[in-house]
């Protein structure tokens, strides 16, 4: 019995290599998608075409690999969220041998003349994954999504958009490889309102701050309205608990510190309007978020400094309140380091994730004679079901205060 052959197609028939089509002539039974198999009308191989009923499918393949030469043709990559994985699971390794080819998600990103190495590719080809698909919008700048005429670019937009992800363009590869083959870049809003040609793959990318897509702040905005760098971002249920612990009056002076994508600074500026916020991050790419986003926000009473805390203090005006965004292994030496410029009657509110941490935020806060209050704040945030919904717990944060009131 010779091992079924799964031969990656690539993006056409040129992308096959003579080996490919010597193995492709000898078969018995071509099995594959309509599409492709009719590059192979003069083949006197049988022909088998995959329809939705993969189950089916399978059970047919090991039927007939008994007393047949098969060679199954998989689009792109068949090891790419194509059929290899599931026809090596279900007739196991050794009768199988697999033929890889340029997949969908690599020539997407030829065509745009971009790299795609740190690419999210999220799959709603016959799945139903708009849960990891809101998930990584998130927390990624780009996503490559494989999209089936249900789940088509159209309505992946008004999707996005249902969601409230305004600040993506989106990308409509059609009919990769073949001579109808259409490139070009949308508006959510545009490509919500087209109808394209199947097979499609979409590329998602975060757009400019600066654009059109411009919106208002309010108070836990969702993260998608936030440039942020891999979910480098305090949710926006822990920015509304920790606001509210800050107790900011509209004349107060904030630092912001190890700020992040600048969510917290910002959204403070909602209530501090005379004052005055200073956000601090050590990460230059995290810095420039900061001001694309108070650009974004319009936002003329923050100040953005790059600096290794606890280095760079004594170039702010002493604050009224004090914000710490994690601290990592430093933050006893920050939190010692900010208390001498703390301002009588002072709040300073840390979160933090790590377990250690909460006891050092609370001992130091302690010896510096603060009063503190420790609260944990768990999220569980509704995900979809086939037919109904199901609570996702969020990593549990610490919020300590330490307060001079």
């Amino acid at each position: 019995m010779k091992p079924v052959a799964i031969i990656g197609m690539g993006m056409n028939a040129e992308d096959l290599t003579a080996k490919h089509l010597e193995i492709i002539h000898q078969a018995d039974l071509l099995v594959g998608g309509q599409r492709l198999l009719n590059l192979f009308k003069e083949s006197g191989a049988r022909k088998k075409v995959i329809g939705k009923d993969i189950d089916g499918l399978v059970d047919f393949v090991k039927q007939e690999m008994k007393a047949n030469n098969i060679v199954v043709l998989a689009s792109g990559d068949p090891m790419f969220f194509g059929i290899g994985q599931r026809l090596v699971n279900a007739i196991g390794a050794r009768h199988t041998k697999i033929y890889p080819n340029i997949s969908s998600v690599a020539a997407a990103f030829a065509r745009i003349k971009e790299p795609w190495d740190d690419v999210q590719v999220i799959s709603l080809h016959g799945r139903r994954n708009e849960n990891r698909l809101l998930q990584a919008l998130e927390k990624e700048n780009r996503l490559a999504v494989y999209t089936d005429p249900k789940n088509n670019p159209a309505r992946l937009a008004a999707y996005l958009l249902e969601n409230q992800f305004f600040n993506f363009e989106m990308c409509v590869l059609e009919a990769l490889g073949s001579e109808a083959e259409k490139v070009h870049w949308y508006s959510l809003a545009e490509a919500a309102q087209l109808k394209f040609a199947d097979p499609n793959m979409v590329i998602l990318k975060r757009s400019s701050m600066g654009g059109t897509d411009k919106m208002p702040l309010m108070l836990g905005a969702p993260d998608s309205r936030y440039h942020h760098q891999k979910g480098v971002i305090t949710k926006p249920e822990i920015r509304a608990v920790s606001l509210s612990k800050l107790r900011l009056a509209t004349e107060h002076i904030l630092w912001d510190l190890g700020a992040g994508s600048g969510s917290i600074a910002l959204e403070a500026a909602l209530l501090v309007k005379k004052g005055q916020i200073f956000a601090v991050e050590k990460n230059a790419q995290r810095v420039t978020q900061i001001k694309n986003n108070q650009k974004r926000f319009g936002i003329n009473n923050l100040t953005v400094i790059q600096a290794d805390l606890p280095r760079g203090l004594e170039k702010m005006p002493r604050p009224d309140r004090v914000f710490i965004g994690g601290g990592g292994r430093q933050l006893k030496a920050i939190i010692t380091a900010v208390a001498p410029y703390l301002r009588p009657q002072g709040v300073m509110v840390i979160n933090t994730v790590l377990i250690p941490n909460v006891e050092t935020a609370r001992a130091a806060l302690e010896k510096l004679q603060f009063k503190t209050e420790i609260i944990q704040v768990q999220i569980n945030r509704s995900r979809p079901m086939p037919w109904a919904a199901r609570l996702e717990a969020s990593n549990p944060v610490w919020i300590v205060t330490g307060s001079r009131i």
